[in-house]
């Protein structure tokens, strides 16, 4: 008599597929509803950027490579040295601090 090999392919038993696609369309419906809500949401609203030298409340900005501030008579800059690499305007202090 011959052993039966572990590596033989049986059939199924149909309570154990009957289980399995339940748990597949299961996965297949989380799925769906996933993608589904990330493209119908709207995204939430970002506050629109505000130049520094725009924003009122804003007395001082600067890009690492000039400070401006806010005059009387309007905004005065310093000069850039040299080498300087310029970043990201932004404020750097604001009125009443």
């Amino acid at each position: 008599m011959v052993a039966p090999s572990p590596f033989a392919a049986s059939t199924p038993d149909p309570a154990s597929a009957r289980t399995d696609r339940t748990v597949l369309g299961g996965i297949a419906a989380i799925v769906l509803a996933a993608v589904l809500i990330g493209t119908l949401v709207p995204a939430p609203h970002r506050p629109v950027a505000v130049a520094p030298s725009a924003d009122l409340t804003c007395a001082e900005w600067g890009d690492g490579c000039r400070v401006c501030q806010r005059q009387a008579d309007g905004p005065a800059c310093s000069l850039p040295g040299i080498a300087c690499v310029a970043g990201e305007m932004r404020c750097l202090r604001r009125t009443g601090d």
